[in-house]
């Protein structure tokens, strides 16, 4: 089984990729789904993180929007967080990889917006990054409601640079054109994958 490691930075288009290759026949694991499950009434994040970040649980889930004014920016309280987050993001993970192997499943994806930040990029077979012009990418971005410059620039800043994002892929997937583009070369990338496994 081969493991795609997705990867690209904030308004790229990962999550449009993300769902052409589960189209095209791989199941991709959604780290940013896990966090909202681990959130969502009944995750198992939401007992350590209320107790790291008192006031942070609203209706029995975490309230993302406190959770994330208490940590962005804060670099010690970031990483507290991830302490407890990431443990538990990576067991669903494995759970998920399990599964797909018992399936049989040729290729699978895993969607890490942080994979080469993470310093993790050896838990998977091959790095596929989503990209697009800055331009574009700055455009999706502030589209999105209550963004703002200075919270995109933040985001920006904890991310790595494109460029460098994308010297160190095996594959890069540009989405700045029409989707059936972005299509063609997510199934260009799955056909070399199985020709050459």
């Amino acid at each position: 089984m081969i493991v795609i490691g997705l990867t690209g930075s904030i308004g790229m288009g990962k999550s449009t990729v993300a769902a052409m290759f589960a189209e095209e026949g791989a199941p991709v694991f959604d780290s940013d789904a896990a966090v909202h499950a681990l959130y969502a009434p009944g995750g198992a994040a939401i007992a350590p993180v209320e107790q790291a970040f008192p006031g942070v649980l609203k209706s029995g889930a975490i309230d993302r929007a406190a959770l994330s004014a208490r940590v962005v920016g804060n670099e010690a309280a970031m990483k507290a967080l991830e302490a407890i987050v990431h443990p538990l993001v990576a067991a669903a993970q494995r759970d998920f990889l399990e599964a797909a192997r018992e399936a049989g499943a040729e290729c699978v994806v895993l969607d890490i917006p942080l994979l080469l930040e993470s310093r993790k990029p050896h838990a998977v077979d091959k790095v596929v990054v989503v990209s697009a012009p800055a331009d574009v990418q700055r455009a999706r971005v502030l589209a999105r409601p209550g963004m703002t410059v200075e919270k995109f620039e933040a985001i920006l800043a904890r991310q790595m640079p494109d460029a460098e994002k994308r010297a160190r892929a095996d594959f890069v997937i540009d989405t700045g054109g029409a989707l059936e583009q972005t299509r063609a070369q997510v199934r260009s990338v799955l056909d070399a994958l199985r020709e050459a496994h």
